[in-house]
């Protein structure tokens, strides 16, 4: 299927969903990461969900990410760029929601992309080769490809995979992993 019918029946599916039913789901997620073998690195990317657009909802990530005491790096969109600046969450980190209703850092200690070893990804939805849909502007692809080549990127759904997107574009960045609350996929091709 192309990135287009799918962006809008997963948007459709995702606004169906009621908020108890996304906070049990997005629980599932969190408990499905701690299977997998990602939790003895340092520096950890996470979004912060949109709850406007329904996403998974982070913030059991963000307490298991603390709680194993990982340095915690949340993305602030550049819009004129289509770039990602990233920050390290500290305690004096303040969170404004911007003009799309992404929550983000305002400022702090930007953290190269160089040290960056775990990538937690928003998409809408995503196929049994790894590849995602999200929303089209293109900042995730834009930000991996400037991570280093081992950084374990690792997407976060509601909903299964679908057979295979059909438009995939050679600037597209694979997942390692996606993880839904029933399944985890792995991508790897080692």
């Amino acid at each position: 299927m192309k990135k287009s019918f799918l962006r809008a029946k997963y948007k459709e599916l995702r606004l169906d969903l009621s908020v108890e039913t996304i906070e049990d789901l997005s629980l599932q997620i969190a408990n499905q990461l701690l299977e997998l073998p990602i939790w003895d690195y340092s520096f950890y990317h996470l979004f912060l969900s949109i709850a406007e657009q329904k996403e998974v909802n982070t913030e059991p990530i963000l307490h298991i990410l603390q709680g194993k005491d990982k340095n915690v790096v949340l993305p602030k969109t550049d819009a004129p760029t289509n770039k990602l600046v990233n920050y390290l969450l500290t305690d004096t980190t303040v969170i404004k929601k911007n003009r799309w209703n992404i929550p983000e850092p305002q400022d702090g200690i930007e953290i190269d992309t160089g040290k960056i070893e775990v990538v937690f990804i928003p998409l809408l939805a995503f196929d049994q080769w790894g590849h995602r849909v999200g929303y089209g502007k293109g900042f995730y692809d834009q930000f991996l490809a400037g991570c280093r080549a081992d950084v374990l990127k690792i997407g976060l759904s509601f909903f299964e995979a679908e057979e295979e997107i059909e438009d995939i574009y050679q600037s597209d960045v694979p997942l390692d992993y996606c993880v839904t609350p029933k399944y985890t996929y792995s991508f790897n091709k080692s």
